[in-house]
């Protein structure tokens, strides 16, 4: 499989790196450029096929960091990933300054949460010979989780994403390139991410790549009465179903249980008619 400069067998887990002090699962605990390269170092160990650096807090409620605050926190881990690893890593932004320092410094995905929507994001994008993975998100960080509401959530999030598609490559942007995420908790309900979940196909009919991200998230314990600590299990279950139902790439805190994971649903895909 091939995603612009990306190549993979199949599917992967894809590790997050939160160099943040609010991120809602591990804020703070890899914020320090030595603390974030030994979790790397772990999250290579246990099997990740792409490392997600994060530089800005996209929980719900999350303020906005400067742009100059978020380069001093992602480059540098950037920089020092290309002399750890031969492993791609993407840039988790949805600033065009950010995008261009990042994959300057080594970053071979921009990963954005807000599919390209910020004035210069696209056009920064277009000029660099990265992979781009599109979100959908309704709404902004602050606010995204006050009351969603959808007229068929499964039909709008693949709509939004189809749309994006199209932008990208108006702007240049080979599709190619170019991978698609529902964002799960992005201005969803539990609900909403379920039903996103159950219909999965949909939006790998677009043709594209699909990342998943639902490790540890609200819907997991909503389900499960369990705190965001413990839910690995709901974790493994969910990255499983994701990728029976067409993910290629899952994004995911425990990288070694999720990777088990993914074996097992593409050994279950590969065993299939």
């Amino acid at each position: 499989m091939q995603i612009g400069p990306l190549t993979f067998d199949g599917p992967v887990v894809m590790g997050i790196l939160n160099v943040t002090p609010d991120s809602f699962s591990d804020g703070g605990r890899f914020h320090e450029r030595d603390a974030a390269l030994r979790q790397a170092e772990t999250m290579l160990a246990d099997g990740a096929a792409i490392l997600d650096v994060g530089g800005e807090s996209t929980r719900p409620g999350a303020a906005d960091v400067p742009v100059g605050e978020e380069l001093d926190r992602v480059v540098p881990v950037i920089e020092a990933l290309q002399t750890l690893t031969d492993v791609p890593v993407s840039v988790d932004t949805s600033k065009p300054e950010v995008m261009r320092d990042a994959v300057a410094a080594g970053a071979a995905l921009i990963n954005d949460v807000r599919a390209l929507r910020a004035p210069g994001a696209l056009a920064a994008a277009a000029d660099l010979a990265v992979a781009v993975c599109l979100m959908h998100m309704q709404g902004e960080p602050r606010t995204m989780q006050r009351e969603p509401v959808y007229d068929d959530v499964v039909r709008d999030v693949t709509g939004f994403l189809r749309e994006r598609l199209a932008a990208c490559e108006n702007a240049g942007i080979d599709p190619g390139r170019v991978i698609l995420d529902p964002g799960f908790g992005f201005g969803k309900n539990h609900a909403h991410n379920v039903a996103l979940l159950a219909n999965l196909r949909e939006l790998a009919a677009l043709g594209r790549p699909v990342l998943v991200g639902l490790s540890r998230k609200s819907t997991l314990g909503a389900l499960t009465g369990r705190d965001t600590a413990d839910r690995l299990a709901a974790s493994i279950a969910a990255a499983t179903v994701a990728v029976l139902n067409g993910a290629t790439i899952v994004r995911a805190h425990d990288v070694a249980a999720t990777v088990d994971a993914v074996r097992i649903a593409r050994a279950i895909i590969d065993a299939g008619p």
